[in-house]
């Protein structure tokens, strides 16, 4: 009876018993991806992401972060006079040189000269490599897609974006988009052409993006102080 009872039992599979524990842990790290993908712009994230880029910096620059309290805004400097001619200045690494704006996704966000992943997770980073903002040349400044660059694939041509630096005001608007694998050095490389270049990963729930999501803008309007 004992024997007739046994062989009528179902037993599970041992590898369902195997894999089951290991699909629950994917699943719930899933979840837990998911629910930290936050804009920074919105709420502050304290989410350490590594974002991959051959032509990075990668010297911590936790000691090396300054913020320029006289560029530390959105907004133009009234009663100052501009022109469309002047001097750049060039900033040292880790040095908050510029501000930001893009009214068309809510975006504010500080431009720290050079890349690291500390200065990453303070604001938008721009290649040592590229243009100062108001140089002549492409102007290249990145930033996570999980943070700040959240919603720059929401950039559409002709959206306007802006720079404040100290020495000026500068003014872009969104001339085209482009998506490129990251060991493709196009859209990120000097040229002879004036225009500022955003870009970001490409949005991936799991793992890292080989691809990047760039937006070229041209400038429309140029002022230095005088």
């Amino acid at each position: 009876m004992a024997e007739t009872k046994q062989k009528n039992e179902k037993h599970t599979p041992l590898p369902v018993v195997i894999i089951t524990p290991f699909l629950i842990f994917a699943i719930c790290a899933a979840i837990t991806v998911v629910l930290g993908i936050t804009p920074y712009n919105k709420f502050q994230t304290y989410i350490h992401v590594s974002f991959s880029d051959s032509m990075k910096n990668t010297t911590s620059a936790a000691d090396s972060i300054t913020v320029s309290e006289n560029i530390n805004t959105f907004e133009s400097k009234s009663g100052v006079k501009t022109s469309s001619e002047g001097k750049v200045v060039i900033p040292s690494f880790g040095q908050q040189y510029a501000m930001l704006s893009c009214e068309a996704i809510n975006l504010y966000v500080p431009v720290y000269w050079g890349s690291s992943e500390e200065l990453l997770k303070n604001g938008a980073c721009q290649l040592t490599a590229s243009a100062v903002i108001g140089d002549k040349g492409n102007s290249v400044i990145d930033a996570h897609v999980n943070t700040f660059f959240a919603d720059l694939n929401k950039l559409k041509e002709g959206d306007e974006v802006k720079i404040n630096t100290s020495y000026g005001e500068f003014t872009y608007k969104v001339k085209n988009t482009a998506t490129f694998e990251k060991t493709d050095k196009k859209y990120i490389s000097q040229d002879k052409t004036d225009k500022l270049t955003l870009y970001t990963c490409v949005k991936q729930v799991l793992g890292s993006s080989t691809q990047r999501y760039a937006v070229i803008c041209e400038p429309v309007d140029t002022k230095f102080y005088s």
